[in-house]
């Protein structure tokens, strides 16, 4: 009996001792963090807007961490591929996510994902919020929403209007105005909002209702006409761009957003870190203005602050993706 007592005692003793060694190896390694590149997938491809904000602040934030951050673009379902990369990568804090309005729309607009929008992820923080714009391809006799409506009502064909993507909120800012319009308009889905605004500017589609960054360039070289902006207010960018609601639809307001998430189980040393890092770039002059110029503001804040947010949308575009009747092509 004594034996087996002191072999009991002994084995406890080991194991409080192996757990005092590794403790602080643990802690050491995440008060160490990072000490090596970081790596920012981003679901979309190079130049549509996700991938502009996510450069532009990842730039800064690399400074912050004192490691460079490397923008990884795994397009594909919307993001959906993107996001199942990070859902399954080690919780280490080295493999991020650009968390955007598309993740909480495809929860509703997916039969099946391969990840899960809440418990998969670790919320950091919000990076910034766009309007979207209502753009035309010059050519077409389009000058204002009403042109537009009347144009799709005239036409035997309708209107054709390109997305980065099925669910992605330029995809649900043309449902909800098709649902407002009762109007023949065909969504015509592309891999990013890159290739969307390409074709439009050559022609193979007539409009897109687009996240204002990627489009703000062609709309100030006069290649796509502006008819309207999905904000509550005007920009002060394009003063003479009314809003959709004033154009004859009040309460229309979509805005995109971006946030930043990790793998759930990330250490909270490390997203505390992040989220730092993040809310001293967001605070930077030279981002806001930068951000300021593509019609996006900076919506620094706590992980829980985009956690509630992301919970909120989750509601809201369910009701929206039902009513809508949309799906994933």
């Amino acid at each position: 009996m004594k034996l087996n007592m002191h072999r009991r005692n002994l084995c406890i003793g080991i194991t409080a001792a192996l757990g005092a060694l590794i403790a602080p190896v643990v802690s050491a390694n995440e008060a160490n963090w990072p000490t090596k590149p970081i790596k920012l997938v981003v679901g979309y491809a190079a130049g549509g807007a996700t991938d502009v904000v996510a450069r532009l602040v990842a730039n800064k934030m690399g400074g912050e961490l004192g490691q460079s951050i490397i923008v990884d673009n795994r397009t594909g379902a919307n993001s959906n591929v993107g996001a199942e990369i990070v859902a399954r990568a080690p919780a280490d804090g080295y493999t991020l996510y650009v968390y955007t309005i598309a993740n909480t729309i495809n929860a509703s607009l997916y039969n099946k994902l391969g990840y899960d929008p809440i418990k998969d992820f670790e919320p950091i923080g919000m990076m910034a919020k766009i309007p979207n714009l209502l753009v035309v391809n010059p050519s077409l006799p389009i000058h204002s929403v009403q042109d537009y409506i009347k144009y799709a009502k005239e036409s035997k064909d309708g209107i054709t209007f390109a997305s980065s993507g099925s669910g992605s909120s330029i995809h649900l800012s043309g449902e909800m105005f098709k649902m407002k319009t009762g109007l023949n308009m065909l969504h015509v889905p592309y891999r990013g909002s890159a290739p969307a605004v390409s074709d439009l500017l050559g022609g193979q589609v007539q409009s897109m209702f687009d996240n204002s960054p990627s489009s703000m360039p062609h709309v100030k070289a006069g290649k796509l006409r502006a008819l309207a902006i999905t904000s509550k207010e005007r920009s002060p960018l394009l003063p003479d761009v009314p809003t959709i609601a004033e154009s004859g639809f009040p309460g229309f307001e979509v805005q995109s957003w971006f946030g930043l998430s990790a793998p759930a189980g990330t250490p909270d040393a490390v997203i505390k870190r992040l989220n730092t890092a993040l809310n001293t770039a967001l605070k930077d002059p030279t981002i806001k203005q930068r951000l300021a110029d593509l019609v996006a503001t900076t919506a620094p804040g706590t992980p829980d602050d985009m956690r509630k947010f992301v919970a909120s949308e989750l509601k809201g575009w369910n009701e929206v993706v039902k009513a809508s009747g949309a799906k994933a092509d």
